[in-house]
């Protein structure tokens, strides 16, 4: 086992018959076989958590249609390797005729700018870009790159893929552990499998290290027939040492940043002061705390407390202000104040439910009296006919539709009795009785 490649690395599947797990996916008759199956590649983001077989499906895909395949990191590149790469897919098509598959690993960590400058090449078919994120797409991708891909949601591997692909890394004498004679007891196995949460390359990671711990896995054995017993200790000694090393990238760092959300969601300021805390000691990006702070202030708390916002903002400017590691207090300070705010979702909830009925019913023209008519032809065309300027009548309110016709009457916000929203329902009750005396004055008349 000479080999220097991590064995996460050089297990890595070649072909789509040995990828395991997302049969939704990959599986007989779904969308991605097919597309290579009939030679019909398009530009896609793969969104899922990690060690689920993002950039291996990428590699497959490419190497199933004999495409020339480029690794590109959102981390290290800028414009000016994007312009190299851009230039190398022309190469490829006037030299090799061959196109480009270019992997962008953590596309969400592009810049606009970035994302803008493979947009015109995208589009024109110089290169068929697949995206991987463990990020929302939808919030990180720019809307016009995001319209040009399809985006596939990966899921994260169960037990008994896992299971699977430990075993195979065990028997394998070419790229994985064969030669070293394991033997992986029962309940180690099980040990392993459950502790890596779904991430494929922390199980693999976590069995070389077990194996490592009862015999050099640099040379191969003079025989096989001493066998090697992985017994539950060393997987566990093997997991210890993994989780003293806080890999940003890897599963400590979302069960870390997921305990922290939760902990402030559910209250618990004590809790949410340990995970914090807990995160920055291991050297965790404070900024990125910051950021889903202030995602948190939003979706979780909402108008309950529109302060929030304001307080996980401030502790933001004040970490770029302050540095490393007086800003961190205000990070702190954030943390206990979001914890105690009272809850809401119902912001998150009332975009859910809009995005929903946007898919379903798609672009609904715009009601003719609310359109602005700065033109004469617009005028004429009915623009603005019929609007009434709130301000011109009692109480600045007027009882006018503002929505598509077909979707008059929906609600999308429902504020709840908590916190400040109890003060936005009384608001909107008081404009729905005035809405109501409006409309039964005008029936009298």
């Amino acid at each position: 086992m000479g080999d220097t490649q991590p064995l996460a690395e050089r297990m890595r599947p070649r072909h789509l018959i040995d990828f395991v797990g997302q049969q939704h996916v990959v599986g007989p008759d779904s969308l991605i076989r097919r597309a290579i199956e009939n030679d019909r590649i398009f530009s896609m983001i793969l969104w899922g958590p990690p060690g689920c077989g993002k950039t291996t499906l990428a590699r497959i895909i490419a190497g199933e249609t004999r495409s020339h395949f480029m690794h590109f990191s959102a981390v290290l590149a800028g414009i000016k390797d994007i312009r190299a790469v851009i230039e190398a897919a022309r190469e490829q098509r006037r030299m090799q005729r061959r196109r480009t598959i270019l992997f962008v690993d953590e596309i969400h960590r592009f810049n606009k700018a970035q994302q803008d400058a493979f947009l015109h090449h995208v589009e024109s078919g110089l290169i068929i870009l697949i995206g991987a994120t463990t990020e929302n797409p939808s919030f990180e991708v720019i809307a016009p790159l995001l319209s040009r891909c399809r985006v596939i949601t990966l899921e994260m591997l169960n037990d008994e893929d896992i299971g699977r692909i430990v075993d195979r890394a065990i028997i394998d004498d070419q790229n994985g552990l064969g030669d070293l004679n394991l033997v992986l007891e029962a309940d180690a196995r099980k040990h392993l499998v459950q502790v890596s949460g779904g991430d494929a390359r922390a199980a693999l990671n976590g069995l070389e290290v077990a194996a490592g711990l009862l015999c050099d896995t640099s040379t191969k054995p003079q025989s096989r027939a001493t066998e090697h017993r992985i017994r539950l200790n060393e997987i566990e000694q093997a997991l210890q040492h993994k989780a003293l090393i806080y890999d940003k990238d890897g599963e400590e760092h979302y069960n870390l940043i997921s305990a922290l959300h939760k902990s402030m969601r559910d209250s618990d300021p004590d809790a949410s002061l340990y995970w914090l805390v807990r995160m920055l000691a291991a050297g965790e990006d404070s900024l990125f705390i910051a950021r889903r702070m202030v995602r948190f202030a939003s979706e979780d708390v909402g108008n309950a407390d529109p302060q929030a916002l304001r307080m996980a903002l401030d502790a933001k400017e004040a970490y770029h202000f302050l540095g490393h590691p007086e800003g961190e207090l205000a990070l702190l300070q954030a943390a206990v104040y979001l914890a105690t705010a009272p809850k809401s979702n119902r912001i998150y909830a009332a975009g859910k439910k809009a995005e929903k009925i946007i898919r379903k019913t798609g672009a609904l023209p715009v009601p003719h009296h609310i359109r602005n008519a700065p033109t004469r032809l617009m005028k004429e065309l009915g623009y603005a006919r019929g609007y009434r300027y709130a301000h011109n009548h009692p109480e600045a309110f007027v009882d006018q539709d503002h929505l598509p016709k077909k979707l008059r009457g929906i609600k999308f916000y429902e504020p709840t009795e908590r916190g400040f929203e109890k003060t936005i329902k009384q608001r909107m009750e008081y404009w729905q009785r005035l809405r109501d005396k409006l409309r039964k004055s005008k029936d009298t008349e």
